[in-house]
């Protein structure tokens, strides 16, 4: 087992209004001698903007804007803009977002030079029935029942509105490798990924192909118990001499409902396509009080982290209603993936 400090809450919901139901899921990033944190802002009725500050260290707020950085703006994300993660490449901050009209949710992208301004590029995931997604998809053999279960909607009910297939957690490598962009995303159950010369290659024939040989592109599936139901990208993956450390999420149901855990996986480093290992046991998982009650109970939720040294601080969404942190040896941790090996 990898031993781990849990360091607790270090962000919570405040009386403003755009954060006075709670504060979660954080996408971070150094840069200029800077801890920067953008976490998700919950407001009345479950509407998200995402909230922007600046820590002193890694668990200690300097200074926390009074008003969100990003806010809804245009119809396919009007009912929120959830859930950020953010890499640096090329000298550009790259952060992915989830978009929800209030039916759909998909994965977004917005780009920025100083993280205070932002441009919105939309959507760049596919916006796909899943009727279609299921002809494509199974142009190859018959994909798992699981992607029925967790995708098939009954939408029956809503009227002047597209219902897409939901594709979220897109989170990029924080490098191009072997010249390309890469990134991660989720349609449940599992988690795929993508490779591509430039974002303007997310066209719809790109997609098409895509899906046609969508087996190709899934990287990681549930495999242990605590990830059974399904799994999601976490944090940003974190270069190291042994591959791509992914922190991810896991999930699994139980008579009180699903329990999200952070989990651990390798991949390799010129063709994060290949899973090298994996733990079969969760990093974390929701045993605090803060982590067990909250909006949303039993969440251990990573979507951001710093190495220190020879530390990862891990932060995550502690039960859909504050930000907390976890900090671990990345020796240690390496040491106990590589016995793991697939």
């Amino acid at each position: 087992m990898v031993s781990l400090k849990k360091d607790g809450i270090i962000l919570r919901k405040t009386t403003l209004d755009f954060e006075s139901e709670g504060v979660l899921n954080p996408a971070v990033i150094q840069d200029n001698g800077k801890i920067h944190l953008l976490y998700r802002a919950l407001a009345r009725n479950n509407f998200s903007s995402i909230g922007y500050c600046i820590l002193s260290d890694y668990k200690t707020p300097e200074i926390r804007l009074s008003n969100p950085v990003i806010i809804p703006e245009f119809e396919y994300e009007k009912h929120g803009v959830e859930d950020p993660r953010i890499v640096k490449i090329d000298h550009l901050f790259y952060l992915t977002y989830t978009s929800y009209d209030g039916v759909n949710a998909l994965g977004a992208l917005a780009v920025s030079k100083d993280l205070i301004s932002w441009q919105k590029l939309g959507i760049i995931v596919p916006k796909i029935p899943y009727k279609k997604f299921k002809l494509l998809a199974e142009s190859q053999g018959e994909i798992g029942e699981k992607y029925r279960r967790f995708n098939k909607l009954p939408h029956t009910h809503i009227k002047d509105k597209e219902v897409f297939l939901w594709d979220k957690n897109v989170i990029f490598f924080p490098r191009r490798i072997n010249g390309k962009l890469y990134f991660l995303h989720r349609i449940r159950p599992d988690i795929q990924i993508v490779r591509i010369e430039n974002i303007e290659d997310l066209n719809p024939d790109f997609w098409k192909d895509y899906f046609l040989h969508f087996k190709e592109h899934i990287v990681l599936s549930p495999k242990y118990e605590h990830e059974v139901s399904y799994i999601g990208g976490g944090c940003p993956p974190i270069e190291t001499e042994h591959g791509w450390l992914l922190i991810y999420h896991g999930v699994h149901d139980t008579i009180e409902g699903y329990v999200y855990s952070a989990c651990a996986a390798l991949l390799d480093l010129d063709t994060p396509e290949k899973e090298i290992s994996r733990l079969p046991y969760p990093l974390f998982k929701p045993d605090e009080e803060w982590e067990q009650k909250g909006e949303v109970n039993n969440v251990c939720f990573p979507t951001g982290a710093i190495v220190e040294g020879h530390t990862l601080h891990i932060y995550y969404g502690a039960a859909d209603k504050r930000v907390a942190i976890a900090s671990l040896s990345i020796p240690e941790l390496l040491k106990e993936l590589l016995q793991y090996t697939s």
